[in-house]
């Protein structure tokens, strides 16, 4: 695979961090004088992300030789076996393919119809079967957050039933991003049980964290649902997808507001107005559906106490990636060196050290998900079907995408502020010199966009783990060079620049936070004012 290069401010930026004393280079090979352990993490990672595992994709071969060979690494460390076939634990998933070239969409307005682009216009995408025809008025609900206990719900006031819905993202300024990341996770599960037929989401250009043009190369990739449809928020078709903000002004036609003005109010968290749009939308969606069998990895270092042994804590982080896809200059395979080989190398950093070291007192245990990719599906199916008891589990510490491309001066352990985990990450913190900064984009969702929210939904404290950043200073740019260019696509390699010292320095971190919650003598629990200690009582 030919070398690729970041845009020239993640470059910048780069080397502004190699400047200040951390070395800068490929995540392919290591440096002069490296240590050992952090040639030992990027190894894993240059394993994992190479062309031979075709990206990893869930229920893929490639899927399953990475598997394979992620099992006979454990096994060598000496880690037991924690799943129901020695280290596996079977997930079925259910693949849906869309025929793009069969599928359309159009407008119905007031001045007649007006014809949109699948997927330049307008691409489906969604973690349930799709209506294969639908003809439907369309409404506008703000945000589309039914977040009553805090005094908002987009849905209170207007009728969804037999309607499609639009929506922006974001949502009032005063609410935690994790209240309103929860609200975004549930939409298509209220809507359809109110009798909506489908959900459509609409981007402002502010709030854009991939550009249109990429999301549209990756919309014919098959999107994923767990066969047990039991498991699934959504069971009956339901269509999903989103539109071109670029078409926007079209789709509101003739309702009196203008794109321009709803994006600026969402743009600033401002309250947002419902109303029934004067168009209609029309679709033809052609899928089709394939069965596919992969799985979850995971095993576990046993406690040393007689009793918190029996206790669980989680430390995960998905093996698979977005497999092969749509060519990027001639590049087809989505390698997922970021996302998620080194949050795999991460942990197995982790288990090794727990390995060599003091023994905690509760069991670790760690879960290497499949179908991260395709919606949380092999965490969710771990934590509605454990291989372990439920109630053993205490805790999730979850790695995904750390990404070691600015120096590590700060952490944000997303879901700090809903556990009694937010303590222990704050003492592990004080004693290394790595203060805990906010989420600085709560709006992005990332508080349910990895494994740790299957283990909250079934009532589970946990923690995603990410370096820390503040909003406007350098490591931002660079973060979000990397999101813009590097994130979903086959420039997730090997040959990106990384530091590759920082991930061997998070993962320490992150190690010191599992030995600390893992030796504990009380049990992690929510704080009495988290919205989410509700989800206690599923477990």
């Amino acid at each position: 695979m030919r070398q690729r290069l970041l845009s020239t401010a993640t470059i910048a930026a780069l080397m502004m961090a190699g400047a200040a004393g951390a070395q800068t280079m490929s995540a392919a090979a290591p440096a002069p004088g490296e240590a050992p352990k952090v040639t030992a993490l990027w190894a894993v990672v240059k394993e994992l992300a190479d062309d031979s595992y075709e990206g990893r994709g869930a229920g893929s071969p490639g899927y399953d030789r990475a598997a394979a060979w992620l099992v006979r690494q454990l096994t060598a460390m000496g880690l037991q076996p924690a799943g129901v076939n020695g280290f596996y634990q079977p997930v079925d998933l259910v693949s849906q393919s869309f025929d793009v070239a069969a599928s359309h969409a159009e407008l119905i307005g007031p001045s007649g119809s007006t014809p949109l682009s699948v997927p330049g216009d307008m691409y489906f995408r969604g973690g349930h079967a799709m209506p294969l025809d639908l003809n439907a008025p369309v409404v506008f609900a703000g945000y589309g957050l039914s977040m009553p206990d805090v005094g908002h719900d987009d849905f209170a006031d207007i009728d969804v039933k037999g309607k499609i819905v639009v929506v922006l993202p974001g949502g009032p300024e005063s609410i935690s991003g994790a209240r309103k990341s929860n609200a975004r996770s549930e939409v298509a599960g209220i809507l359809a049980k109110r009798g909506a037929l489908g959900l459509i989401q609409l981007s402002t250009p502010k709030q854009t964290e991939i550009p249109w043009e990429r999301q549209v190369s990756g919309s014919s990739r098959a999107s994923l649902m767990l066969a047990d449809d039991g498991l699934r928020d959504v069971s009956a078709p339901f269509l999903a997808g989103s539109i071109n903000s670029d078409r926007a002004e079209a789709l509101l036609a003739g309702s009196g507001h203008t794109f321009a003005e709803l994006a600026a109010l969402a743009d600033s968290g401002a309250k947002l107005p419902h109303f029934d749009l004067a168009t209609r939308l029309s679709t033809h969606v052609v899928t089709t559906h394939k069965l596919l069998h992969s799985a979850n990895i995971v095993a576990k270092i046993p406690g040393s106490d007689p009793v918190l042994s029996k206790q669980v804590v989680v430390v995960s982080a998905h093996l698979d990636g977005l497999g092969v896809g749509t060519p990027v200059k001639g590049d087809a395979i989505y390698n997922g060196a970021l996302d998620n080989g080194v949050g795999v190398a991460s942990a197995m950093t982790i288990a090794r050290d727990l390995k060599a070291g003091k023994r905690p007192r509760r069991t670790v245990l760690f879960l290497f998900p499949t179908a991260e990719e395709g919606g949380l599906l092999g965490s969710r199916y771990f934590a509605m079907r454990p291989t372990v008891a439920k109630a053993s589990l205490v805790a999730d510490i979850n790695f995904d995408m750390p990404l070691p491309i600015f120096p590590l001066t700060s952490v944000t352990p997303i879901g700090y502020e809903e556990s009694s985990l937010g303590k222990d990450a704050a003492a592990v913190s004080a004693a290394r010199g790595l203060p805990i900064v906010p989420d600085p984009f709560p709006d992005r969702r990332v508080f349910i966009r990895s494994d740790q929210y299957s283990f909250i939904r079934a009532g589970v404290p946990s923690l995603f783990m990410k370096l820390g950043f503040k909003r406007d200073t350098p490591e931002a740019a660079v973060e979000h060079d990397w999101r813009a260019n590097m994130y979903h696509s086959p420039r997730d390699d090997v040959n990106q620049p990384v530091i590759r010292p920082v991930a061997v320095d998070f993962a320490d971190y992150v190690a010191a936070v599992v030995q600390r919650v893992a030796d504990a003598s009380a049990r992690p629990e929510w704080n009495k004012d988290s919205y989410f200690a509700r989800f206690a009582g599923k477990k």
